[in-house]
């Protein structure tokens, strides 16, 4: 048997919502392991989100700095936010990028996905142009610009600590790098 080509799998056996809420439920599942046996696990289901690097012309890109109640603390983060049922990526991208830094872009390149309890889709805007901000009723946040430089320092200082933000951050520095912005990964 070859274990290099092995595909490691679980199979759903059982499902138990145990709890739902306005943005996830939790389950319960049982599932089947590769060797036969049963294990239990805790699944957070979540419609997922978007979160945005939107770079200005002279580079700069925009972090929103707001209170997490989880962490107790505020954090530096790129403008984001969760899908609305129904709603695409790419349109929730366009939206909490009006919404939280108050610009609109004429261009969007997908960035990728990045997995937590949820799939964000990670996008990087040139082009902007400012518009409304239109905050929810239950959001306070402030914008600012940093250069990417900066922010790259701020991720590997751990002053930026929000996974998706990191992750988006360094996959934007590394197009940087690379001197051009893949047109193969643009999706407006």
């Amino acid at each position: 048997r070859n274990v290099a080509a092995m595909e490691h799998r679980e199979s759903l056996r059982q499902s138990r919502q145990r709890f739902s809420g306005e943005v996830l439920r939790l389950y319960e599942d049982t599932v089947e392991l590769e060797n036969g046996k049963t294990a239990t696990r805790e699944v957070i289901r979540h419609r997922g989100a978007v979160c945005i690097a939107a770079v200005t012309e002279e580079g700069g890109v925009y972090l929103v700095r707001q209170f997490r109640y989880p962490m107790g603390k505020e954090l530096w983060e790129l403008p984001a936010g969760k899908l609305e049922p129904g709603e695409a990526p790419l349109e929730a991208a366009e939206r909490e990028l009006g919404e939280e830094a108050g610009v609109s872009a004429q261009e969007l390149y997908s960035l990728g996905d990045y997995y937590s309890d949820e799939v964000i889709h990670c996008y990087a805007a040139r082009g902007l142009s400012p518009c409304q901000m239109t905050l929810d009723e239950d959001e306070f946040l402030t914008p600012e610009i940093f250069p990417l430089e900066k922010l790259v320092s701020m991720v590997l200082e751990g002053e930026i600590c929000d996974g998706k933000t990191c992750v988006a951050v360094m996959r934007l520095w590394a197009w940087q790098q690379r001197g051009a912005w893949p047109q193969n990964r643009r999706v407006k």
